[in-house]
C-alpha cells in the first residue's frame, strides 16, 4: 500500500495511484463477485490503525467522561470497534475514559454522489450534549459539508468540548472545513464500500473496505 504516515495526531495517506489489491488475495461474499474492483483497505490494517485511534484519543481525552456520537448508519462498525479498543486500554493502564455512546443518523448520499442538503433522521433533540465533551465518530468525511453542518446542529446545544474521530477522509477539490481530530485515512477521491460502508444499502457486509466497479454501481444504481 503507497502511503505518507504523519505523528501521534497525523494520518495514513493513500496516494492517488494506489489501486488496491486484487480481490483473489482475500475472501469476500461470493453475491458480491463482479460488483467490486479492489481491496482498498484490508480488515486487519483497518482493525490495526484503529487501535491506534484509540490509543490516542485515550491520551488526549483519558479520565474525561465523554459522550461518543456515532453517526449512523456507516459508522457503526468502526464506532463499535474503537469503542471496544478504549475499553480495553481503560482495563489494562491508569487512565480510564468513562464513556456514555448515543446514535445520530443522517443521509447526504444517492447513488455515490454526496448531496447539497444534510437530513437528520430520527430524534434531533442532542440537549443531552450541553456541557458535556463530545466524541463525533463518523467513517467517511469527503467534500465536508455534512460534517460542517453536523457540527452546528451539535454546537447549538452548547457541548464544553467537541472532537471528531474520522476512519476515512477522501481528498475532494471541493473540500470545506478542516480534518477531523483524529483521522484513519486519508485517501483519495475514489468511491469505497465495506466495513458498514454502503452504496444504497449494499456492501454494509463486507469485511474490507473495497474499490466498488462500475457493474457494481449500475447494478444497484436506484
Amino acid at each position: 500500500m503507497t502511503h505518507r504516515c504523519g505523528g501521534k495526531d497525523g494520518r495514513i495517506v493513500i496516494e492517488d495511484d494506489w489501486p488496491g489489491y486484487s480481490l483473489d488475495l482475500f475472501t469476500y461474499p461470493e453475491h458480491y463477485c463482479g460488483d467490486l474492483q479492489s481491496v482498498y483497505i484490508p480488515h486487519g490494517v483497518i482493525m490495526d490503525r484503529t487501535e491506534r485511534l484509540a490509543r490516542n484519543i485515550m491520551d488526549d481525552l483519558g479520565d474525561h467522561d465523554i459522550v461518543i456520537l456515532c453517526v449512523l448508519k456507516g459508522g457503526y462498525k468502526f464506532c463499535a470497534d474503537l469503542v471496544e479498543f478504549i475499553k480495553a486500554l481503560s482495563r489494562n493502564s491508569r487512565k480510564s475514559l468513562p464513556m456514555r455512546v448515543d446514535f445520530i443518523r443522517l443521509k447526504s448520499y444517492l447513488n455515490d454522489q454526496s448531496t447539497a442538503s444534510l437530513h437528520i433522521v430520527g430524534e434531533e433533540d442532542l440537549s443531552f450534549l450541553r456541557g458535556k465533551n463530545v466524541l463525533i465518530v463518523e467513517a467517511i468525511v469527503d467534500t465536508g459539508k455534512t460534517m460542517k453542518a453536523l457540527l452546528k446542529h451539535v454546537e447549538a446545544f452548547e457541548p464544553k468540548m467537541v472532537k471528531v474521530a474520522g476512519l476515512l477522509v477522501k481528498r475532494v477539490s471541493s473540500g470545506v472545513g478542516s480534518f477531523p481530530d483524529y483521522v484513519g485515512f486519508e485517501i483519495p477521491n475514489r468511491f469505497v464500500v465495506g466495513y458498514a460502508l454502503d452504496y444504497n444499502e449494499r456492501f454494509r457486509d463486507l469485511h474490507h473496505i473495497c474499490v466498488i466497479s462500475e457493474q457494481g454501481k449500475t447494478k444497484y444504481k436506484i
